[in-house]
C-alpha cells in the first residue's frame, strides 16, 4: 500500500479535534471530538489517526515509530483526567477500543469493550461498585470480545457455554445469570481462549491495549470489510482510526442502559426520534442484536429526565450538522453519556423525504438537498412487493427492518448463500442474528431474516444500505444451525425450503409468493425532488425501450425520449420467427423479398406503437444488429436432429430434407467469431433489402401518425459503423427509402439518420463519419467489449470477479464506464465529430447511461443525453443534476 506524506503526530485527544478532521480521525473520532468541543457529555478519550493505520500496513503490520510512545503518553493524560489508573488494583481505568473509518461502515471493523480488566482489576471493580455480578459480567464480556477479535476464537464457543448455563439455571436471559455463574463462565472462557490460541489470556493491561489496537488496524482488511468496500465502491487506502475511550457502563442495573437512536426515522424520514434502548445492557447488545431491544419511548417512561436531555442533545446535533444523525449513548446510574454521532444511513425514501423537509425547514438549500441523496439508491424505491391477490397465512412477524419483499430458499450461513447464488438460486439468509462476517452472504441473498435484533441491529443497518429486504427480531423463530432447520410454532422448515419476507410489514410467510414490480408512476414527493434535479441538469435523460409498454413506463418516470429501440427483439416473437427464418433461408432475392413483405406490417405496427407512446419526443430506432444465425436453431441442435431424422426416416423423407436445408444454411452462416462477423451495418450492406424494409416500416408508421395530427420524431440509427464508406452507403440507402415514403404519403416529416459508435476505429475516424451522420450515440456495451477485447457474456461469469478481487480492475467495466480507455476513445470521437460537424448531437445508449459516475463522465464530455433502462431514468436524472452542480465528477 502506497502511503502519502503523513503528519508527525498520530494521537489527538477529543478536545484537540473537530468535525473537519474526519479523514484523519475517522467519522467516530471526529464526532466525539466535535461533541466534546460543543460541551456535550462525552467520556474522555483520544483517537489514533488513520495515517497511523496506513503506516502500519506500509510497514508490514509494524507500528510506526513513535506511535506506542504517543499512546503511552495519552494514557497517562487520560489517567490524570479521570483520576483512575490503568491496571491498578484500586480504582482501575477501563477503556473501549473502537474502530472508525471516515465513512460509516457499520459493524465491518472491530471494537473491544471493558479493556483493562484482568483477574485482579475485576475484584477492584466489584468492590468499587458494590456489584459483584456486574463486575464479572463485564469481565466475561471483555474476554469474549478480546478472544474473538484478537485471538480469533469463534464466538459460538462462548455463546454455547452461556446457553448451557442458562439451561442449567432455568433462566431465559443473560441478565438473570448470577455473579457466581459469571465467575465460573469466566474461568471457562479463559480456558477456551488458551486452548484455541495456545497462550494464556493476557493479564498485562498494556499488552491488552497493544494487541487490541493491532486487531482494529487488522480489521480494516478483514474479509467482511473488503466485501463491504467492494459493494459500496469505497477505496482501500483510507484506513481506519482507533478511538480509546473511558468506559461507561450501561449494565449496572435498571437505572443504566444503552441505546442507538436516529434523529429522524431512517426508513420513512418521519421527523421524530427513532431508536431502541436496552436497560441493564452494554452497547454491543443493541448493535449486534444479541437481545431484542425496546423502543426509545421506554426510556421516556422509565427515566424522563434522561430522555429529555437526550432529545435536546439529539435536536442540537441535527441542527449543528444540518443532517440526520445516528447516535449511540449509554446511561450509567442515571447519567447520560454520548458515545457517537454520525450522519445516519437511511433508506432511499427517507433520504428524499428528509432532504425535502430540511429545505422546507430552512436548514439546507435545494442544491445541498440534491447532494444528500445517492442517485444509485433511488433504485431501492422500485422494490418488489407481494401480489395483493396472493392468499397466504403469516407464519410469524418480526420488525420491519428494511423495506421490500423477497422470496427465496432458506440458507443458514453466508457461504451457502454465495454458493447457491452462483448456482442461480434465490435465497433468504436466515440467522439468529447477523454479524459482520456475514456480509458476503447478505450481498448474495435476496433478503435477510433474523430471530434477534431490531431496527438498528447489524442486519437492519446493512440491509438498508444494500437496499435489501430485512425482517429482524422475529423471536418466534427456532433456528438449529447444526440440523439446518427453522422452527415456527409447530412447523419445521429445512434448508432449501421456500419462504417469503416482507421487510415493509415484518411478515414471514412459509412459502413462495408471487411478487410484483413496484408501480412505474413516481410518488409526488419523488417527483418534486426530481423536479429540482431537472432545473439544474444540462444532460437530457432518455430511455432504452423496445415496446410501447416500456416506452410509456419510461415516459412516466421522466424520460425525454427513446435513445435505443432494438428491432431484433421484435423479430423474436412467436408469430414472426418462422417468417424471419423463411427470409434467412431464402435462396433467391425474390424469395427473400416475399418474406420481408410479410414482416413489414409487423414492423410498421411495432414502430407505430412506440412512436405514438412517445409523441412529441424523439424515438431512436436501431436497425437490425445481431448476426442472422441468432434467429435460427443452434448448429449443435440441428446436427442432432438431422442425424436422428436420417436414421429414423431416411434421407428421402420431407422432414429430413426440410431440416437438412436449415442445417446447410446455418452452416453457411456459421462464423468462428460472430461478434465480429456479419452483423451490424455489415448485415445491412450485404442484405440491403432488410434495412430497406425496416426503414419503410418506420416511416410508414410515422407518416400515418403524422396524418392523424400526432407530433412524431423518428431517428434512424445505423449500428456498428466503422468506416466513412459504411456510413455513407447506409445513410444514403436509408435516406432514399425514407424520402420515398414521405413523398408517397405527402406528409411533412422531420427526421434524422445517425449511427451508433461502438467500435474503437469509429472513435478514431469520427470526424469523417460525422460528415455523413446527423447524430452519434455511443453503444458503450460493445465499445467496452471491443476496447478491452473482453466478451461480456463470458468475462462477467469467469475472470472479471477474479480481476476485481485482485484489484486488477477497480470496477467491472461493463457496469462502470472505463474513463481511461473507453472514455478516452469517447472524448476523441466527441472532439473529432463536433469539429467536422458543429452542433452534432451525441448521446450514450449503453447501460452505463444509468450508472451515476458514468453519467457524470458524460456530463464532462458535454454529451446531449444519456439513455438507460426505464427504471434507471430517475437515477440518471439525479446523477445528471449532481454532475452539473459538481457534486459528483
Amino acid at each position: 500500500m502506497i502511503v502519502s506524506k503523513v503528519s508527525t503526530r498520530f494521537v489527538y485527544f477529543f478536545d484537540e479535534g473537530d468535525a473537519s478532521m474526519r479523514d484523519l480521525l475517522g467519522g467516530k473520532g471526529a464526532g466525539l471530538a466535535e461533541m466534546t468541543r460543543a460541551g456535550f457529555p462525552v467520556p474522555p478519550g483520544f483517537t489514533i489517526t488513520t495515517e497511523a493505520c496506513l503506516c502500519f500496513y506500509a510497514g508490514d503490520s509494524v507500528f510506526p515509530p513513535g506511535l506506542q510512545e504517543e499512546v503511552a503518553a495519552a494514557m497517562d493524560r487520560l489517567e490524570a483526567e479521570t483520576g483512575k489508573t490503568f491496571g491498578a488494583n484500586s480504582n482501575p481505568l477501563l477503556v473501549s477500543v473502537r474502530s472508525g473509518a471516515r465513512v460509516s461502515m457499520p459493524g465491518m471493523m472491530d471494537t473491544i469493550l471493558n479493556l483493562g480488566l484482568n483477574d485482579e482489576t475485576v475484584k477492584s471493580l466489584a468492590d468499587l461498585t458494590g456489584n459483584e455480578r456486574f463486575a464479572w459480567d463485564a469481565y466475561r464480556r471483555f474476554i469474549m470480545m478480546f478472544a474473538h477479535v484478537v485471538l480469533g476464537v469463534p464466538k459460538e464457543k462462548f455463546e454455547d457455554r452461556i446457553k448451557d448455563c442458562k439451561r442449567r439455571l432455568g433462566t431465559q436471559s443473560d441478565a438473570q445469570i448470577d455473579a457466581e455463574s459469571w465467575k465460573e463462565l469466566t474461568r471457562e472462557f479463559k480456558a477456551i481462549a488458551r486452548n484455541h490460541s495456545a497462550r494464556a489470556f493476557p493479564q498485562d493491561v498494556r499488552e491488552q491495549l497493544d494487541l487490541a489496537i493491532r486487531a482494529v488496524f487488522d480489521s480494516w482488511n478483514s474479509k467482511r470489510a473488503i466485501d463491504y468496500r467492494r459493494f459500496n465502491k469505497l477505496p482501500d487506502d483510507w484506513g481506519t482510526a482507533v478511538s480509546i475511550v473511558e468506559m461507561v457502563f450501561g449494565n449496572m442495573g435498571d437505572d443504566s442502559g444503552t441505546g442507538v437512536a436516529f434523529t429522524r426515522d431512517p426508513n420513512t424520514g418521519e421527523r421524530a426520534l427513532f431508536g431502541e434502548y436496552l436497560r441493564n445492557a452494554q452497547g454491543e447488545d443493541v448493535v449486534a442484536g444479541i437481545r431484542t431491544p425496546e423502543k426509545i419511548s421506554d426510556l421516556q417512561q422509565s427515566q424522563p429526565q434522561v430522555y429529555a436531555q437526550f432529545a435536546q442533545i439529539a435536536s442540537k446535533l441535527e441542527h449543528h450538522y444540518r443532517d440526520v444523525q445516528d447516535l449511540e449513548f449509554t446511561v450509567e446510574r442515571g447519567k447520560l453519556y454520548m458515545l457517537q454521532t454520525r450522519s445516519a444511513k437511511r433508506s432511499a425514501e427517507a433520504a428524499v423525504r428528509i432532504a425535502l423537509d430540511l429545505v422546507t425547514e430552512g436548514i439546507i438549500d435545494k442544491k445541498e438537498a440534491l447532494g444528500r441523496v445517492s442517485a444509485a439508491s433511488l433504485d431501492q424505491l422500485f422494490h418488489a412487493r407481494i401480489n395483493p391477490r396472493e392468499q397466504f397465512e403469516t407464519a410469524c412477524k418480526g420488525l420491519n427492518a428494511s423495506p421490500g419483499a423477497a422470496s427465496g430458499q432458506i440458507v443458514f450461513d453466508a457461504d451457502a448463500a454465495v454458493e447457491w447464488k452462483e448456482q442461480g438460486k434465490q435465497t433468504i439468509l436466515v440467522r439468529v442474528e447477523t454479524t459482520p462476517d456475514d456480509v458476503h452472504g447478505m450481498i448474495a441473498a435476496r433478503g435477510i431474516l433474523t430471530a434477534k435484533g431490531g431496527a438498528t441491529s447489524h442486519a437492519a443497518v446493512v440491509a438498508r444500505g444494500m437496499g435489501k429486504p430485512c425482517v429482524a427480531g422475529c423471536e418466534a423463530l427456532q433456528i438449529d444451525r447444526r440440523a439446518k432447520t427453522l422452527g415456527i410454532g409447530d412447523r419445521t422448515l429445512h434448508e432449501g425450503d421456500w419462504i417469503t419476507i416482507d421487510g415493509g410489514t415484518g411478515k414471514v410467510i412459509a412459502k413462495k409468493l408471487q411478487l410484483i414490480d413496484p408501480p412505474s408512476e413516481l410518488p409526488s414527493w419523488l417527483s418534486k425532488f426530481l423536479g429540482w434535479a431537472d432545473e439544474v441538469r444540462s444532460l437530457e435523460v432518455w430511455a432504452n425501450a423496445d415496446t410501447p409498454q416500456d416506452a410509456r413506463k419510461a415516459r412516466e418516470l421522466g424520460a425525454a425520449g427513446i435513445g435505443l429501440c432494438r428491432t431484433e427483439h421484435m423479430f423474436m416473437q412467436r408469430e414472426r420467427l418462422p417468417i424471419v427464418q423463411e427470409m434467412i433461408l431464402a435462396d433467391t432475392p425474390r424469395a427473400r423479398a416475399d418474406a420481408l413483405a410479410q414482416l413489414l406490417p409487423f414492423q410498421r405496427e411495432d414502430f407505430q406503437g412506440i412512436l405514438e407512446a412517445m409523441q412529441g419526443l424523439p424515438v431512436t430506432i436501431r436497425l437490425l444488429d445481431p448476426p442472422l444465425h441468432e434467429f435460427l436453431p443452434s448448429l449443435e441442435t440441428l446436427l442432432v436432429e438431422v442425424t436422428e431424422l436420417r436414421l429414423q426416416k431416411g434421407v428421402e423423407s420431407i422432414a429430413f430434407k426440410e431440416r437438412n436445408a436449415v442445417l446447410r444454411r446455418v452452416q453457411q452462416l456459421h462464423e468462428q467469431n460472430p461478434m465480429l462477423g456479419l452483423r451490424v451495418c455489415r448485415l445491412g450492406i450485404v442484405y440491403p433489402e432488410i434495412y430497406a424494409m425496416q426503414v419503410r416500416g418506420i416511416f410508414e408508421a410515422a407518416c400515418k401518425l403524422k396524418a392523424q395530427g400526432l407530433d412524431v420524431r423518428p431517428l434512424v440509427m445505423i449500428p456498428g459503423v466503422g468506416t466513412e464508406e459504411e456510413m455513407q452507403q447506409t445513410f444514403a440507402a436509408a435516406r432514399a427509402v425514407a424520402d420515398e415514403v414521405v413523398t408517397e404519403s405527402g406528409c411533412a416529416l422531420e427526421y434524422e439518420i445517425g449511427t451508433m459508435i461502438e467500435l474503437p476505429r469509429a472513435c478514431l475516424v469520427a470526424g469523417r463519419i460525422a460528415e455523413h451522420a446527423q447524430f452519434f450515440s455511443f453503444g458503450t456495451n460493445d465499445l467496452t467489449q471491443t476496447t478491452y477485447g473482453y466478451s461480456r457474456d463470458d468475462a462477467e461469469a469467469s475472470f472479471i470477479p477474479h480481476y476485481l478481487e485482485k484489484r486488477i480492475l477497480k470496477d467491472d467495466p461493463f457496469q462502470v464506464l472505463d474513463r481511461a480507455g473507453v472514455g478516452a476513445l469517447m472524448r476523441t470521437a466527441v472532439d473529432l465529430g463536433r469539429s467536422a460537424h458543429p452542433g452534432l448531437k451525441i448521446g450514450i445508449c449503453g447501460e452505463h447511461g444509468g450508472e451515476p459516475s458514468s453519467v457524470a463522465f458524460c456530463h464532462a464530455l458535454a454529451l446531449n443525453y444519456v439513455s438507460c433502462s426505464p427504471y434507471r431514468v430517475p437515477i440518471a436524472r439525479l446523477a445528471a443534476a449532481q454532475a452539473a452542480l459538481g457534486l459528483i465528477t
